[in-house]
């Protein structure tokens, strides 16, 4: 995808981080140091806070001295001087001297007034707080004024006392940065470190601890597979030194089963990852540590599938290549010895898939590593993997569909999905308990070990985990009939390993790609060689059979084919869009969805997942799902804005990114630095307000958010790189699009006139 180069503002720029002007910076004095640096360089740095424009200390008026308290005794006003204009026009901006943990308290005393460690436009304080000036020595102050401000004073302060800072020198700049800049740097700087997770022994006490453990005796366990004996001999000696933690180290069959699968459910754990083997600095031995992945919230320490390939567009943007290397790489490892992408990295995910990225995931970290030692191995391991992968999982029975050729989420699995709360499926439930004339839990038990015979509810449960593998859980287009359906996300994203895979075998490996036993998939023989042609066939098949069940000419869109009944669904989803990202819509077709489906899901903030109409009604008796209008999710914006620039359609592209960037700035702005999991589109003021289920991640922060969401980060990183510099400028001044398009056509206009 063409990418603008010219995506930053005016300036001196550090070539490490094109994103981030940075203020040039004179020799000899701590404005040798740059004004935003990371919080770890920038407040554990001793001589930065050292106040050295002020000659010999005098007379001192911090905000917790004792001459202060003195005044305040005899009630007395202190000496008041404002900020003098030589201050402000300092060529390295205003600094402030503050004493922190007084600062702090002040700030949410008079700033918080809902107590809930954030400084946000509902907050009814005075919006106004007095700091002092560095270079006068504390005589002279300035006020901080405004929400953005006085919330970014908020989190700097959080910081500042995190690392441990009684007094700090604080450059004005980081509470008046542009909010553009700030959630950028935030995200590459703090973010991604606060998501990123590493499986071995400096984390697996907690790592391999079950959040939905729900049974008597919930203690850290890891799962090791069969082919992984170094690792197995690893965990096991680590849980010999460590008996305290409790860590119950299982080996798996060879063969995962869903029986397995089930019996596994009394004890839930993490499944083991990919190790790399590297040399203890302390004993100078060989030993194993995991490899780094990001997940999707701070709450998480597995890994995911379909987050993770969202999550690296935004990592390959800040040069973050080899921790994407690394999610491929597990990635790799999941499929070698799980035989999938799993929805999660826990044991009772090892039926479940998600939407397959790995091909274009691999060939983007490629791009960047092509000339490094190695990089055709890496690739040519990734494409083994997407090959197994494609033949085993996705073009294999139960997800592929006979009679037309399209594939289905319809993963195997038995009895009632363990990993929701014990609440989720009692009104589900309840009526066979009554039937059956037996506890709850009793049912459960007969239930899953096949005691008991409800085919009803085996259609039920085959429908919801096909949905939780679809990664749309939930969603009223998905209730009761996803396994069913041949889907245009995924048959898209199929499409794409077909033509990725045959352009990659024709051009890389010289059209001759052999499969080696590792990687051989039940259907060929170990030093089978694929070519590029069946490929090529495949996805002029897939392509066709998507023209004739899904698309639809009249609504000028795609649409889901319900295999069962044998007709095409009426739910207009905003997944209608990944063909475009596929690459598999004529141009003909692209130019429909731009002119009849886009209308119907672009709305404030960016793409619907899915239209009103689709949706119906909600209420008491109906609630609302969260993959249903009015939300908005970061994958279907990313796939729509790359498809749409695929095919020049360059305007739409950067309208629609440029309304979800600037949704989630002024969030940004307005409500201390927060960045959520999904947003609701159609809401100006306060759109991570979210009402559905699960409610929304990202939320429940104090002070300063230390991790945003996944693939909300990289969907904004990735973002920019889509609008153009014009519109970064106007991003930064908190724009809305209706402003910014309006003032240049008048701009246009006035040219044009000028001309004449």
């Amino acid at each position: 995808m063409p990418v603008n180069q010219d995506h930053h503002l005016a300036g001196p720029t550090n070539p490490a981080n094109p994103i981030n002007p940075v203020p040039p910076r004179s020799r000899g004095s701590t404005d040798d140091y740059n004004v935003y640096d990371d919080a770890r360089t920038y407040y554990t740095s001793e001589e930065r806070h050292r106040n050295h424009r002020a000659g010999p200390r005098t007379r001192t008026y911090s905000q917790n001295s004792l001459l202060l308290k003195q005044f305040e005794r005899l009630h007395l006003h202190e000496p008041y001087r404002r900020g003098s204009h030589d201050e402000s026009t300092l060529p390295h901006g205003r600094k402030f001297l503050i004493w922190v943990e007084p600062t702090l308290e002040s700030l949410l005393k008079m700033e918080d007034t809902d107590q809930n460690m954030q400084i946000t436009i509902e907050d009814n304080g005075p919006k106004v707080l007095t700091l002092r000036t560095a270079a006068s020595n504390g005589y002279n102050r300035f006020d901080i004024r405004g929400t953005y401000m006085l919330s970014n004073l908020l989190q700097e302060l959080s910081l500042a006392k995190e690392y441990g800072r009684k007094q700090i020198i604080l450059d004005e700049a980081r509470l008046n940065e542009n909010p553009v800049n700030r959630l950028s740097r935030m995200i590459r700087d703090h973010f991604w470190e606060g998501l990123t997770r590493r499986i071995d022994a400096s984390s697996i006490e907690i790592a391999a601890r079950d959040p939905k453990d729900w049974t008597d005796d919930p203690r850290p366990r890891i799962y090791i597979p069969h082919g992984c004996p170094e690792q197995y001999e690893y965990y096991k000696k680590l849980a010999e030194e460590r008996p305290e933690i409790r860590l119950d180290v299982q080996m798996l069959p060879e063969k995962i089963t869903p029986e397995l699968v089930r019996d596994m459910n009394a004890k839930p754990g993490l499944l083991a990852v990919d190790m790399e083997e590297v040399i203890d600095p302390k004993t100078g031995e060989k030993t194993l540590r995991g490899r780094p992945f990001v997940v999707p919230g701070g709450r998480f320490n597995e890994l995911y599938g379909w987050d993770s390939y969202m999550e690296s567009l935004g990592l390959l943007v800040h040069g973050k290549v080899d921790l994407a290397k690394s999610m491929v790489l597990n990635f790799c490892f999941c499929i070698k010895h799980y035989g999938k992408i799993l929805n999660a990295t826990r044991s009772y995910y090892l039926c479940r898939s998600q939407p397959p990225f790995l091909t274009d995931m691999a060939l983007r970290v490629y791009d960047k590593i092509k000339h490094e030692e190695g990089a055709l191995d890496f690739l040519k391991t990734a494409f083994l993997a997407a090959i197994k992968e494609y033949y085993s999982v996705w073009t294999a029975e139960p997800r592929l569909d006979p009679v037309t050729g399209l594939s289905r989420y319809r993963p195997e699995g038995l009895g009632v999905p363990p990993e929701t709360e014990a609440g989720h499926f009692v009104h589900i439930l309840e009526p066979y308990v009554k039937k059956h004339n037996m506890t709850f839990k009793e049912f459960v038990d007969a239930y899953n070990y096949g005691r008991i015979k409800e085919p009803e509810l085996d259609e039920y449960f085959m429908h919801d985990r096909a949905v939780r593998e679809s990664g749309h859980d939930t969603t009223y287009r998905f209730e009761g009939v996803c396994a069913n359906l041949a889907t245009i996300d995924l048959n898209s994203l199929l499409f794409k390993y077909e033509t990725d895979i045959a352009r990659t075998i024709r051009n890389v490996f010289n059209d001759r790609l052999e499969i080696p036993a590792e990687w051989c998939p039940p259907n060929l023989k170990p030093g089978h060689v694929e070519t590029s042609a069946i490929w090529d066939r495949r996805a002029k098949r897939r392509k066709l059979a998507i023209d004739k069940y899904l698309w639809n000419e009249q609504e000028g869109m795609y649409f889901d084919y319900d295999t069962v009944k044998r007709k095409q669904c009426t739910y207009e989803s905003a997944t209608t869009f990944w063909a475009l990202w596929a690459g598999v819509s004529s141009p003909k077709q692209a130019a429909a969805m731009v002119t009849k489906a886009l209308p119907r899901f672009e709305a404030f903030g960016g793409l619907l997942s899915g239209t009103k109409e689709s949706r119906g009604e909600v209420g008491l008796d109906r609630p609302n799902r969260q993959w249903d209008y009015p939300y908005g999710w970061a994958p279907q914006q990313m796939l729509a804005w790359t498809g749409l620039y695929r095919y020049s359609f360059t305007e739409e592209a950067e309208r629609l990114a440029y309304k979800w960037l600037f949704m989630i700035t002024k969030a940004f702005v307005d409500f201390n630095g927060v960045v959520v999991e999904k947003y609701d589109v159609t809401r100006p003021i306060d759109p991570h307000r979210v009402d559905a289920e699960y409610g929304n991640q990202g939320l429940d922060f104090k002070g300063v958010a230390k991790e945003g969401f996944g693939w909300v980060n990289a969907s904004y990183i990735y973002g920019l790189q889509i609008i153009n510099a014009h519109m970064r400028r106007a991003l930064g001044t908190l724009t809305p699009y209706d402003t910014f398009i309006k003032a240049v056509q008048e701009n246009q206009a006035k040219t044009l006139s000028e001309m004449v």
